[in-house]
């Protein structure tokens, strides 16, 4: 089943699902080496992230998946968003730094694909960080999360998929072990709950956190695609403010 994107902005506008991104985004800060010059880029639903991070970037973009549907981000100024194929990304060979996979790998049709697509595009040394569902975490045997859709991944499973299309898995880290449950109560234990797992029971966190890097050493066999249609977002065209940020000017 894929997320949509209504499901998913929706989501994150619960005290539920911003607890989530808060959890997750704690989990990601210890990782997530500031690089000099970054061009960052977000596969999948990543905006709660993207706005925690693209302040530390050059230049960053919001690669939505056509299967998901797509929103304007920012809010205001120029859109960043871009409407896309994951295993045919409208981009040039090495052109960015760090891409970021949130509710992406688990949705993906050709998880290798993808991954081998990301390869491409990424500068020498260039990382990706994943997070997907965790396959023995709570979150991804409940559905009315987005972590409970698509396919959830060990952290072997991940770690395999890595080295297959030639990354190298670097740093790794846990988050959501507070149940996805709408109670106050146990919503207000959630600190307690994330502290507690990272120490004493991390194989049962709700997603893997993966960070790796491109190898440059080993060539990647490509199979011959069917060129598909270039798709265009109607969306804020590049550089054209949004009609909020015009009102405001």
């Amino acid at each position: 089943m894929n997320a949509d994107i209504v499901d998913l902005r929706a989501f994150y506008h619960t005290e539920l699902g911003r607890l989530a991104a808060h959890s997750i985004t704690m989990a990601l800060t210890p990782i997530w080496q500031a690089l000099p010059e970054e061009r960052l880029a977000g596969l999948g639903y990543c905006l709660p992230y993207l706005d925690r991070f693209a302040g530390e970037a050059e230049r960053t973009m919001a690669l939505m998946p056509a299967s998901q549907g797509a929103i304007n981000w920012p809010p205001l100024g120029p859109s960043a968003t871009v409407l896309v194929h994951e295993e045919e990304l409208p981009l040039p060979d090495a052109s960015i730094d760090r891409i970021l996979l949130v509710h992406a790998l688990e949705f993906a049709e050709a998880p290798r694909e993808t991954m081998r697509e990301l390869w491409r595009v990424l500068a020498p040394g260039g990382r990706v960080v994943i997070v997907a569902p965790n396959r023995r975490g709570v979150w991804a045997r409940l559905e009315h999360t987005p972590f409970g859709n698509g396919r959830p991944y060990s952290k072997g499973q991940i770690i395999e998929l890595l080295r297959e299309t030639n990354f190298t898995p670097a740093a790794f880290a846990e988050a959501l072990f507070f149940p996805p449950s709408k109670s106050r109560a146990v919503l207000k234990l959630r600190s307690s709950f994330e502290r507690s797992g990272r120490t004493f029971w991390p194989a049962f966190a709700g997603v893997n956190i993966i960070e790796a890097q491109k190898r440059l050493y080993q060539g990647l066999p490509v199979a011959a695609r069917a060129a598909r249609k270039v798709l265009v977002p109607a969306l804020a065209p590049q550089g054209v403010p949004t009609t909020l940020a015009r009102h405001r000017g």
